[in-house]
């Protein structure tokens, strides 16, 4: 009988024999591969971190002892046993249990996340309100290497090691983050694997260990051994990082062998203070697929289970592979033009430009910050920088954008990847912010194409503009299958496009929503009603938007997939508010409030954006203004 059926709370896991808990780590990690191979997730990471997860709820008692994951990519063993196994079909799913850590979904789930870097400083404000109010319990940080290249996690070892509070971080090691990890600290952790001198002196003990008859190999004898490995590991390796910042360091260890892991938790549970134990892991462990194919592997969709491959139906291409192509395109002619993406090559496509021309890539790292500041530093260099993060990522980076290239009029190039709402992510991940974030910013020019055809023309109108910082947002998935230009013009900078004639009402439409306004006009057949492909969000074409005041519009509709609050619609209304005219309004946008995860068109149908429930608020709000 399988051990994981009889699990379903940390409470059960404990009253396992130790020597059940490998066999329940084989099961888990097989109901992880079923599960995402049918529905899509995180795979690799989570493969490598089921031992862990089992050692940290054997030894800890969660919920009263707070595990505070980093991200929650390597989380989905403890939403297993936390009393989650018979959802795990639903993850990532409309309704159905977060892909990533959600207070609301479980007590167990201490403190959510769905960026990085986040688990330190959460990690240091418990440990000490515990202190504060005089409570007892363990708090554990478990943190990626990857996610240590983010300097957030310095800030909070800076302060962790000022403090000293009781507190233990588990960085959790598998050399990846989504893609390869870069830059000098990953390169510091496999010194810490690697040093020569630990390695070999740890032979040595065991060399000589052999020599020994085996009747010397008592117990007492294998437990010396085992305690003079754990100390050269302790002792052995060049750990003055963390050391210097106040926190002891430990390890490294296999994250693989369940006895190890619960023997160190235990010990260091009784050690007060600050401690880190450097735990190695595999990712993709246990799946020869994922372990060939780490970045795939990180998350994606359906699979099929035997061979690995993904379950794409074939189309058109995406729209970030459409970009990582043309910027690749525009490197091949100037030697100027460089690609920069926070550890994410492959979701931006980047991948293009870097396996083509890696003189004119660069992956800093979970650092979007510096991605930023490093790309302000290019332009006033002369090179011509762009900056390819995920809407929801660069918000991490919004005073960069504002004091290093707003402020100093500096050409940086942001492509936004993901705008708009993005599925089974969810709130974490949606892009629908940043319309409203880049918009306010003085100096910046914020740009939307309605298809794949026009964001190659919006990359070409960045690549030639020089006045400033400028942005380009495009949504996830696949373009709409449109011939792309061989020869692409620039725009001219705040001009918006007319696709369909009419005067009385007009639908001002940004970004893929242009077709649904297309197909809301055509569905409601009204001879007078006129539709705009709003491209550039700022500045506005206020051009054309007087000429429709002059010819006597009496009723404006805006659409966007972007919150209201202070987005697209609000910058009409404050045109028509400095204009002094009084046109009624219609904003199609998202409200002031989190959107869950789940399938987009249902996440967009709950909220009244599908062009059937448009076109009808629409009919509706003509009629009232006798239109």
């Amino acid at each position: 009988m399988a051990i994981l059926e009889y699990i379903h709370s940390p409470e059960d896991l404990k009253k396992l024999p130790l020597n059940r808990l490998p066999k329940l780590a084989e099961e888990i990690r097989e109901y992880l591969i079923d599960v995402v191979s049918e529905h899509g997730g995180h795979l690799g990471g989570n493969l490598g971190a089921v031992e862990l997860i089992i050692a940290l709820h054997y030894v800890f008692d969660s919920p009263r002892d707070k595990l505070i994951f980093d991200v929650g990519h390597q989380a989905y063993a403890h939403k297993i046993l936390t009393g989650r196994k018979d959802q795990m079909p639903t993850i990532r799913q409309y309704g159905g249990l977060s892909g990533f850590l959600l207070r609301t979904e479980s007590p167990h789930d201490i403190f959510g996340a769905g960026h990085a870097c986040t688990s330190l400083s959460a990690a240091l404000g418990l440990a000490i309100a515990r202190d504060r109010q005089g409570e007892d319990y363990e708090v554990v940080a478990i943190i990626g290497d990857g996610a240590f290249t983010g300097g957030m996690a310095y800030e909070a070892l800076n302060n962790i090691g000022k403090l000293q509070p009781d507190l233990l971080i588990v960085l959790n090691d598998n050399e990846m983050s989504i893609d390869e990890n870069v830059g000098a600290l990953p390169e510091y952790l496999n010194r810490l694997k690697t040093s020569r001198l630990y390695n070999r002196l740890k032979d040595d003990v065991w060399n000589l260990l052999g020599r020994l008859p085996s009747d010397a190999l008592s117990k007492r004898a294998r437990d010396l051994a085992r305690r003079i490995r754990e100390s050269l590991e302790t002792l052995m390796v060049p750990t003055v990082l963390f050391e210097e910042l106040g926190v002891r360091y430990f390890g490294p260890i296999n994250g693989h062998d369940i006895p190890q892991l619960v023997r160190y938790f235990r010990r260091l549970r009784d050690i007060p203070g600050p401690k880190l134990l450097h735990v190695l892991t595999e990712k993709g462990r246990g799946y020869p697929p994922a372990l060939e194919n780490k970045e795939l592997f990180h998350g994606l969709g359906p699979f099929e289970k035997g061979t690995g491959r993904p379950l794409k139906k074939p189309g058109p291409p995406s729209y970030s592979s459409v970009f990582g192509k043309t910027l690749l395109d525009l490197a091949r002619r100037d030697p100027r033009v460089v690609g920069i993406t926070a550890a994410m090559p492959l979701g931006t496509g980047l991948n293009h430009l870097r396996d083509e021309r890696p003189d004119q890539y660069f992956d800093v790292g979970i650092a979007e910050q510096h991605a930023v500041t490093f790309a302000a530093g290019l332009a006033v260099g002369g090179m011509k920088p762009f900056v390819a993060i995920y809407s929801t990522f660069l918000q991490r980076a919004f005073d960069q954008v504002i004091h290093d290239v707003a402020l100093q009029k500096l050409p940086v190039r942001f492509a936004l990847d993901r705008g708009g709402l993005v599925g089974a992510d969810g709130p974490t991940h949606h892009g629908v912010f940043d319309l409203s974030y880049l918009r306010m910013i003085p100096n910046m020019v914020v740009m939307a194409p309605r298809d794949e055809a026009e964001l190659v023309r919006m990359i070409h109108t960045a690549y030639h503009y020089e006045e400033g910082p400028i942005a380009f947002r495009f949504p996830r998935g696949r373009g709409f299958g449109v011939p792309l230009p061989e020869d692409p013009e620039p725009l001219e900078i705040g001009t918006w496009e007319t696709v369909r004639d009419g005067g009385a009402a007009v639908i001002l439409a940004v970004g893929p929503f242009v077709a649904w306004a297309l197909e809301v006009a055509e569905q409601l057949g009204h001879p007078d009603l006129g539709v705009v492909n709003a491209r550039f969000i700022k500045p506005l074409d206020e051009a054309l938007l007087r000429r429709l005041l002059k010819q006597g519009v009496r009723a404006l509709i805006t659409m966007e997939e972007n919150v209201l609050a202070g987005g697209f619609g609000s910058a009409v209304l404050e045109f028509l508010a400095a204009e002094g005219a009084r046109v009624p309004v219609l904003r199609f946008g998202l409200p002031d409030a989190f959107v869950p995860h789940g399938d987009r068109t249902l996440l967009l149908r709950d909220l009244g954006l599908l062009p059937d429930a448009m076109a009808q608020r629409i009919q509706e709000f003509l009629k009232a203004h006798a239109l």
